[in-house]
């Protein structure tokens, strides 16, 4: 079942309600640049056993609303909100990769976790994707503003090309880069430039004590976008967590260890 929501005036999200009648419900946040097809391969599954899978288009991405502002990390959390909201959604499990493994971060702490049982983060880009001070972690600043955003404001399809062949470990088709590709292309370029400023700007030290409800991290070790070690410092920091390690994963683990990704997922939620 396809919807628009409404999450502001004149802002409304995609949403794609996939088996509503499943009795476990998971909502997939799709890291940058792409929308909810970034999940195909759970959505091809998951609902035969059961589960229900509402994937979100985020603002600026994909087939909803492309508005010229709202791509801070409060903003992004709350439009995640109104569609729990709208939806009547309660006791579900709230999925992030990358860059919304940081709004999902967000979200249980500036919403006390609001409809939301158990969190599950991929690859997320948290609590701090760029090194600071006393925090020698994550990609360099400057790399950040040299690669992905003046990357995005000079030739942003070279730029999308380029992150597709970091993206995953294993080597993938031709046509499946492409498949990634086009959704990066899909997404509307200054919201992109916008989530990539956010990576500078956003941190969320302060917000994973905040977090009270089971919690699954998984990571790749090749990830090549936000480096496993961040998966690490988030088991560190969130109480009742669990970090799985993805041997053979970068940072597509959700495509690159499939059936682990899955069973994983599967084995947490119930």
């Amino acid at each position: 079942m396809e919807s628009m929501i409404m999450v502001e005036p004149g802002v409304r999200l995609y949403v794609n309600d996939i088996n509503p009648s499943g009795d476990k419900t998971i909502i997939f946040l799709h890291g940058w640049p792409a929308n909810y097809r970034l999940f195909e391969y759970q959505y091809n599954i998951l609902p035969h056993m059961g589960y229900r899978c509402i994937g979100i288009d985020m603002r600026g991405f994909g087939n909803s609303d492309k508005p010229w502002s709202g791509y801070n990390y409060d903003s992004l959390a709350d439009d995640v909100l109104q569609v729990i909201k709208t939806l009547n959604l309660n006791n579900v499990t709230l999925l992030g990769h990358s860059t919304s493994g940081a709004i999902a971060i967000r979200y249980m702490a500036r919403h006390n976790g609001f409809g939301v049982s158990k969190l599950v983060l991929c690859a997320s880009a948290a609590p701090s994707l760029i090194q600071r001070p006393n925090f020698p972690y994550g990609q360099k600043a400057e790399d950040i503003e040299n690669v992905f955003i003046q990357g995005a404001y000079n030739d942003r399809p070279e730029m999308l090309e380029n992150f597709g062949k970091i993206f995953f470990y294993k080597q993938v088709s031709p046509p499946l880069s492409d498949w990634l590709f086009q959704m990066g292309l899909q997404a509307a370029s200054y919201a992109t430039i916008a989530i990539s400023k956010d990576w500078i700007s956003e941190e969320l030290f302060n917000d994973l004590p905040k977090i009270h409800v089971p919690t699954l991290i998984m990571h790749g070790i090749h990830d090549q976008v936000v480096p496993y070690e961040l998966g690490v410092i988030q088991n560190q920091g969130i109480r009742n967590s669990k970090l799985i390690t993805f041997e053979n994963s970068g940072h597509g683990l959700f495509y690159d260890e499939l059936d682990k990704f899955n069973w994983e997922l599967t084995q947490f939620v119930g």
